[in-house]
């Protein structure tokens, strides 16, 4: 489970979140977001073990996550949970890359704390067009928030970013790249070298919900 755990430390150091806490199942993070009080994330945790955790959460919009099939995870929750888009946890052995922009575009990294940013600016305004970031933990960097504007896909961006995240990642010293990746962002991350882990799914207390699941 090293890399895994290595997922939840790069992730929270890439969302300036307070660092992942040890528990029995796994780690908890103090995510203090509106739709994401707090995160558990299973580690090696038997289905005993998660239910027991489960059966304890009274605070809406606490997260359960575990590198398990949706299928696998859904009868540990009851109808006060959603679940949420799935995800697969994917890894890589970095290496130097290029990828220019294309004309009329222009790339900025900047690095601090161990969180490096980049974004590709649309040349003609200065407009956003895409952007990402990594968080490092150890000898590893975790990638998170690759998002090209709908108004610039199909232009390589997504690549651009990721390319000069990898640059920063292995200039600071990092060996192995580790994302959470959408159905849609797995696509694009095959392509360049990206391989899947395991699947990445959790669920929401929502309790109240209209939406809950039956």
């Amino acid at each position: 489970m090293e890399t895994e755990r290595r997922w939840v430390e790069g992730w929270a150091v890439a969302r300036g979140m307070p660092a992942p806490v040890d528990v029995p199942w796994g780690l908890r993070v103090e995510t203090g977001r509106p739709t994401e009080a707090v995160r558990h994330v299973l580690l090696d945790a038997d289905a005993a073990t998660a239910r027991g955790l489960i059966g304890t959460i009274t605070e809406p919009t606490t997260c359960v996550k575990a590198f398990l099939p949706a299928a696998e995870m859904a009868p540990w929750f009851s109808s006060a949970w959603e679940p949420v888009d799935p995800c697969f946890l994917m890894a890589v052995d970095l290496r130097p890359s290029r990828a220019p922009a294309p004309d009329g575009y222009e790339v900025t990294v900047e690095t601090a704390g161990g969180v490096t940013h980049v974004r590709v600016l649309s040349g003609a305004d200065g407009e956003l067009a895409a952007c990402g970031r990594t968080g490092l933990t150890g000898g590893a960097c975790v990638f998170d928030q690759i998002v090209t504007e709908p108004a610039h896909r199909r232009r390589g961006l997504g690549t651009v970013v990721m390319a000069a995240l990898t640059g920063a990642a292995v200039e600071s010293g990092a060996s192995v790249g580790v994302l959470g990746a959408t159905v849609q962002g797995r696509a694009l991350y095959e392509t360049l070298g990206w391989k899947v882990l395991s699947p990445l799914n959790g669920f929401v207390y929502a309790p109240g919900d209209g939406s809950a699941r039956p």
